[in-house]
């Protein structure tokens, strides 16, 4: 779904997973001379979290459970709003055609008022809910990346890891040596986590 989409997109821009201090880090400057560099500990590495969130199965699976229910709660509110017109519009042409006394025609306006108020006030809390869905798949995803990086970086001891987000002009990242990017070794390892996950779950 677009919408659950573009929340992720935008709460994805994370300023950075500022892991362990180390005074003489390298810093990830383009020169011919550093283009074979690998990444060592005390590197500031970098990975690219809209690539991360996007192809992380986990994260998938959240958005395909969270969009099912998306789905489901906004069918429920078209449902609704749709008799409510349809009872506006009865009671509507049963008015233009006189076929209604004064006091019957005021009890379904009244009537008609509380279904509306009741509507409007269903149609606000399952927005919010719709919201709540979306922000806890959110959470859920970037808290097991933050753990997964704090675990990485136990083993790597990078002085910095940096999150960048975006294609055209990515920030905070604009350009670095392609061995300081760890996004594919970070996608790799969260997925291997989650198979693991998965099948511990499963048994």
């Amino acid at each position: 779904m677009k919408k659950t989409a573009s929340i992720l997109s935008a709460a994805a821009i994370l300023a950075g997973f500022a892991l362990t201090g180390c005074n003489n880090a390298t810093t990830p400057a383009a020169t011919d001379a550093q283009a074979d560099t690998t990444a060592v500990a005390g590197s500031i590495v970098y990975f690219n979290i809209d690539k991360v969130v996007e192809n992380y199965d986990m994260a998938n699976d959240l958005r395909s459970v969270v969009e099912t229910k998306v789905s489901g709660i906004q069918s429920e509110i078209d449902r609704r709003g749709n008799k409510l017109q349809k009872d506006a519009n009865d009671f509507q042409n049963k008015m233009d055609k006189g076929l209604l006394t004064s006091s019957v025609a005021n009890a379904q306006y009244q009537k008609l008022q509380q279904q509306q108020n009741d509507y409007q006030q269903y149609a606000l809390r399952k927005q919010q809910e719709m919201q709540e869905e979306q922000q806890v798949m959110l959470n859920q995803i970037m808290n097991a990346i933050s753990e997964y990086v704090q675990a990485y970086n136990a083993e790597k001891q990078y002085a910095l890891i940096l999150t960048t987000s975006g294609d055209i002009l990515p920030a905070p990242v604009v350009t670095g040596l392609a061995s300081l990017d760890i996004t594919d070794d970070i996608l790799a390892g969260l997925n291997a986590e989650y198979v693991k996950t998965k099948a511990a779950e499963a048994k």
